[in-house]
């Protein structure tokens, strides 16, 4: 039988993820989920095969040899401290920032590893990096899309911080969509053509090994629009900003050690 997957926290992560595997190469793996956020839970385990709801979060640590913990940074410790984790467990901690010295001094867990999913799970696009890279847990993540090694705290924190690049990906959008508007395109027109434009861009990026310097020239015309827009961008230095942001999620992450 395939072991089992348990869930410590039910939210938009875990429901992509149980999603995803359900549809993938490890469709007939149980899971357990804890019992917070019953609605999604029930949800879950009513609308897929091999998926059930334990009585409380010391329940999925019993029944399943392999846990994910996907809880909020803020509420982990009260979560975490009182669980029992056996040595042989293996623990996947989706947690933001939180240290695996943490996790392990909190419940005794001995194999713990850390992972950065992102909704596209659902879907098996994700690309996950993974740190320690955990054979167990790579050939899960590479299940519902693709699991990226990662030897290097250093590294894994990196890829951490780029992962809060989505919120500034669709502010982009967002303000790009309302310019258009104030400009007098309809809105539901404007949407449309932004969200054509840029998932196409997002198909060539994902279909070329070419560096992104190369892509950017070969959409900008010498003196044309595109180049214009991105003048701009970098005289108001739209691109300081951005590596600001990232740094100062760094920082952030590196804080929580």
């Amino acid at each position: 039988m395939t072991a089992s997957l348990g869930f410590i926290g039910t939210g938009t992560i875990t429901a992509a993820l149980v999603r995803g595997l359900k549809a993938s190469s490890l469709a007939d793996t149980p899971v357990v989920l804890s019992p917070r956020n019953a609605d999604l839970a029930s949800a879950l385990s009513t609308g897929l095969p091999g998926v059930r709801v334990a009585r409380d979060n010391q329940a999925v640590i019993d029944e399943a040899e392999r846990v994910i913990l996907a809880v909020r940074p803020q509420i982990a410790e009260a979560v975490l401290r009182p669980l029992v984790i056996g040595p042989d467990t293996l623990v996947i901690s989706l947690i933001a920032g939180l240290r695996i010295e943490a996790i392990s001094a909190w419940t005794g867990a001995r194999r713990v590893c850390r992972a950065v999913p992102l909704p596209f799970v659902e879907h098996r696009r994700d690309v996950v990096p993974v740190f320690p890279p955990e054979p167990e847990a790579l050939a899960l993540f590479d299940a519902v899309g693709r699991a990226l090694p990662v030897a290097d705290l250093a590294a894994f924190e990196v890829y951490s911080a780029s992962s809060a690049l989505m919120g500034t990906y669709f502010g982009i959008l967002e303000t790009a969509e309302a310019w258009a508007v104030t400009e007098g395109l309809p809105h539901a027109d404007a949407r449309t053509y932004l969200a054509s434009l840029f998932g196409n861009l997002g198909d060539v990026l994902r279909d070329s090994t070419a560096p992104l310097h190369d892509l950017r020239v070969a959409h900008s015309t010498r003196g044309g629009l595109n180049e214009q827009v991105f003048a701009r961008f970098c005289d108001a230095r739209g691109h300081a900003a951005l590596e600001n942001g990232l740094r100062s999620v760094l920082d952030r992450i590196r804080a929580g050690r």
